[in-house]
């Protein structure tokens, strides 16, 4: 190999080198570096994420993020700022991402990333089990409805949500008196009586099979509203991070850790229609 020819492969490697860095996404270098990653998430959504008996965090959102760093080879901490804060994006590099049941919409790609789905679930409308003037969707029209302050089923009642590459969602019911709050509480609210304080709830299936069975008081009525895919969220800015954690999420799909961590939660894989 003549001299000039090494001078021009080396030259030329420095340069892939070089580019290679000045590409290089600032959060994965960031998660490299410290061997830590740090999970936004919410604390009062049970059974995704909420705080057990022991002052824990706990749920199906907290057991993915655990797989998710293990996978990275990295160690976690959580960290519970508030969904809006999580959902407004431009976190300044507090967080590296957000493992916390968040649907894509076209308003919040905006603003943040979804590099990857990582379960869907049906949403659904929840009555008291004495409700006798709520029959479908239909009948909500003037009625005071609750849901989770800023989430989909918000943005659903106020005929607003849609989903990225999905049909339209249809919205058959009036002008709704929507009760946004924590959701825990709406639902202690509606086991109350029809009508006490709501009169129904639009929520996740999963999130509304716990309520049901917790309260004894409450049942789904109908058939599912839309089939809500949710997504691992990241802020904008690293396309190389964002294709980090759709691999390795991914991978927790091929090799069946999703589906083990959705049966321990739901005891059915919710997980398996997301990709």
């Amino acid at each position: 190999m003549s001299k000039p020819f090494t001078l021009r492969l080396a030259m030329a490697a420095a340069i892939a080198l070089l580019a290679s860095n000045a590409f290089a996404g600032e959060v994965l270098e960031r998660v490299k570096k410290s061997g830590e990653i740090v999970d936004a998430v919410v604390n009062d959504y049970p059974p995704f994420a909420y705080l057990n008996d022991k002052n824990e965090l706990d749920g199906f959102d907290i057991d993915v993020a655990k797989a998710f760093a293990a996978k990275l080879g990295v160690k976690l901490r959580l960290e519970t700022p508030g969904w809006e804060t999580i959902i407004g994006g431009h976190w300044a590099n507090r967080w590296d991402i957000a493992i916390t049941s968040s649907t894509p919409t076209e308003e919040r790609a905006k603003v943040v990333n979804f590099p990857v789905n990582y379960y869907s679930v049906p949403a659904v409308l929840v009555v008291n089990k004495d409700e006798t003037s709520i029959k479908s969707i239909a009948d909500i029209s003037g009625k005071r409805v609750g849901v989770g302050t800023g989430s989909s089923y918000e943005a659903y009642l106020n005929k607003t949500f849609s989903i990225p590459g999905q049909p339209a969602i249809k919205f058959p019911f009036g002008d709704v008196q929507i009760v946004p709050g924590d959701e825990t509480v709406n639902f202690q609210n509606l086991a109350l009586g029809p009508g006490v304080r709501l009169d129904a709830i639009v929520a996740s299936l999963g999130t509304a099979q716990g309520q049901i069975d917790a309260q004894g008081k409450l049942k789904v009525l109908g058939e599912p509203l839309f089939a809500e895919p949710n997504a691992v969220v990241t802020d904008k800015g690293d396309p190389d991070w964002d294709a980090e954690v759709k691999r390795a999420i991914t991978a927790l799909k091929e090799d069946g850790t999703l589906a083990k961590i959705s049966q321990k939660w739901f005891k059915t894989d919710i997980t398996k229609y997301a990709f």
